[in-house]
């Protein structure tokens, strides 16, 4: 129920607020919120299977976005950083449908 109320809150404050971000930080926005959709879709998987762990899902939230954060950053740093996105949205973006088609499975038993 915390979690909700926070969820909501936030996206309030975002709407209302519509804080800006650094331009040096724009790059790695989109990774970030890929890698956290990543992290939401496995704990809601892990929630359906009855196997979720808070603890699990914070580790997994803030480390998905770090490294993908990172390995984009390196990416910049040595001439690949669009290749290096490129690759890291691949990556996520199966595991997300993977996580999705388990979701479904469970919910609709197909």
């Amino acid at each position: 129920m915390y979690a909700i109320l926070g969820l909501v809150i936030g996206v309030a404050l975002g709407v209302f607020l519509q804080p800006t971000v650094p331009a040096f930080l724009q790059p790695y926005l989109p990774i970030a919120i890929v890698a956290a959709l990543d992290a939401i879709f496995g704990g809601l998987r892990a929630y359906l299977e009855r196997t979720f762990s808070d603890r699990v899902f914070a580790v997994s939230f803030v480390s998905n976005v770090l490294i993908a954060a990172l390995i984009v950053w390196v990416g910049d740093q040595i001439g690949v950083g669009a290749q290096l996105s490129t690759a890291v949205v691949v990556v996520l973006g199966i595991r997300i449908f993977t996580n999705a088609a388990a979701i479904r499975r469970t919910l609709f038993r197909a």
